[in-house]
């Protein structure tokens, strides 16, 4: 994968990457699992945690691939695409986004991709899989979780822009993946720890979008998120 056959000789490759998220410890998790440059082919030279750091540590460093989560403080991935279309569109060493996420809802997937970027993979995804997206999207590739696939073609396949659900657009990126978890029955806890936020932060995002939604209970708001295939 990070090594080629080359006139009977073996080429080592390497990719620069940058990892864009605004929870340090997955970050410092990603950076331990794929950053051991002699091993991986990756070489991690920078990180952010919003949307103005994204754009400067990566017009500053100028990677091959970034990493980019969907949900930032300063406007989201879709804000950093836009504000680096031009390294994107670079003739020469251009900037390659994978979008890589907690969230696999639709609107996600199509939206980044609408954005420019290369691809989407979920953060269940393993080091070595994860590895191998790098490498694939560096080459021009698309790469997708296999599911999300799917949602892309569909996308795409149409003409016809997607419905605007307004009491949806109420709701911050952050409550609607909580409003996620919650209709798939997680509890608060779980929900914590698979977002890198405090109970109490939970608890804060889910008091918002019940009233937001105008819902009293979580079973109104799983009966909600199921009516609109967010489950």
């Amino acid at each position: 994968m990070t090594e080629t056959e080359a006139a009977g000789e073996t080429v080592e490759r390497r990719v620069r990457v940058v990892l864009v998220d605004d929870h340090r410890m997955f970050r410092t998790g990603v950076q331990a699992e794929i950053g051991q440059t002699d091993s991986t082919g990756v070489e991690v030279v920078g990180e952010a945690a919003d949307v103005d750091q994204a754009v400067t540590v990566i017009t500053a460093t100028r990677p091959e691939v970034v990493l980019l989560d969907v949900h930032l403080p300063g406007g989201g991935g879709v804000e950093v695409l836009r504000r680096c279309a031009s390294l994107m569109a670079a003739q020469e060493h251009p900037v390659r986004f994978l979008a890589l996420s907690v969230s696999d809802a639709a609107e996600d997937v199509i939206g980044v991709i609408r954005g420019g970027a290369r691809g989407y993979v979920t953060k269940t995804i393993t080091g070595t899989d994860l590895v191998d997206s790098i490498f694939r999207v560096q080459d021009g590739d698309a790469v997708f979780s296999p599911r999300l696939a799917g949602f892309v073609l569909d996308a795409f396949a149409s003409t016809d822009a997607p419905p605007v659900d307004e009491d949806l657009d109420r709701l911050t990126q952050r409550e609607r993946e909580v409003l996620r978890l919650i209709a798939r029955g997680y509890a608060y806890k779980e929900i914590a720890k698979q977002l890198f936020i405090s109970v109490k932060t939970v608890e804060s995002h889910v008091s918002a979008v019940l009233r937001k939604l105008q819902l009293s209970n979580r079973h109104e708001l799983t009966r909600w998120a199921t009516a609109r295939r967010l489950v």
